[in-house]
């Protein structure tokens, strides 16, 4: 299936607010360390989120950082307990800073995962063009995905996710295959470095969250690493980026949130998107790049 093409959509469905073994959909307002134990072991194939950074965050409370880490450890702990066989745990983190010293959150994440028996697959940037602006140190414009899988036997589309090739009319100029073509038909593998814009104040999917991710961001792991009518879950889903994508690609999806204004935009949004009405900026759409400035006499001598 291509990367953009969209399974029919459920206007049908209504989200429940609470756990229910045959909902379609669920965002529940509340702790997820009171939603997490109802669900029942090794049920869901996708779990993907960007827990709190732990940077004082209108959503969050800064805590110290070994208090942190122990929080969070009793959350994926329950997430792999909830994770099928063939399953995946993406977990999306950036930095947390605190009085100018960087602490890279994807470090200490790494370990927890590890000594609960998964494998790490893929260790994904996700590289954007605009953010905050630092003077005492280079400003940071990239995050990373930790993609995680229970075994060795896990869903992997590749096909599903694959981007137009650089050189799609590239041929092998030598062997047996000479005057063939060198690239997969389909297109190529889109790497383990992706370059999605963030969500900033201009972008076509900005709510008031501070930090949402883009939708295009989660399309791409779940088309990846589910199969439809697959569940995917989010325990920190804000304002219900990842939900959006699951549904409108016929999966099953449970979103927790503990503030309750982000819980009313997500289901507002959700249903946008069961509708197909809710607006994203498409996974595959090219980065702008500005017009370069018309080359002058001088420059176009100096090239010859």
């Amino acid at each position: 299936m291509d990367s953009q093409e969209r399974l029919p959509f459920h206007a049908e469905y209504e989200i429940a607010s609470e756990y229910e073994a045959d909902a379609e959909v669920i965002y529940f307002c509340g702790d997820c360390g009171v939603l997490l134990p109802q669900i029942p072991h090794e049920s869901v194939q996708l779990i993907v989120t960007s827990p709190p950074y732990n940077l004082g965050k209108e959503y969050e409370n800064r805590i110290p950082l070994q208090q942190y880490v122990e929080e969070q450890t009793l959350v994926i702990e329950e997430c792999v307990r909830l994770l099928s066989p063939r399953g995946s745990i993406c977990w999306q983190v950036g930095n947390m800073v605190e009085d100018g010293e960087v602490t890279p959150l994807d470090a200490i994440f790494y370990p927890i995962f590890k000594n609960l028996g998964l494998k790490m697959r893929n260790r994904i940037v996700w590289h954007f063009g605009h953010g905050l602006h630092c003077s005492n140190r280079f400003s940071g414009r990239y995050e990373t995905i930790l993609w995680f899988t229970k075994s060795d036997d896990y869903v992997f589309n590749l096909d599903a996710v694959r981007v137009p090739q650089k050189y799609p009319g590239k041929k092998y100029f030598k062997g047996p295959k000479r005057g063939e073509l060198s690239g997969h038909p389909s297109g190529k593998n889109p790497t383990d470095v992706w370059d999605i814009p963030n969500v900033k104040s201009n972008h076509i999917e900005k709510t008031i969250h501070p930090c949402q991710f883009p939708v295009a961001l989660i399309e791409r792991l779940v088309l990846a690493l589910t199969n439809e009518g697959d569940l995917v879950l989010d325990p920190f889903a804000g304002v219900g980026s990842t939900c959006c994508a699951a549904v409108v690609h016929g999966r099953r999806t449970i979103g927790v949130e503990l503030v309750e204004e982000y819980c009313d935009i997500a289901r507002e949004r959700i249903q946008l998107a069961l509708r197909g009405e809710l607006r994203t900026r498409p996974l595959n759409k090219p980065i702008y790049k500005p017009p370069a400035e018309p080359k002058t006499v001088r420059e176009l001598q100096e090239e010859v």
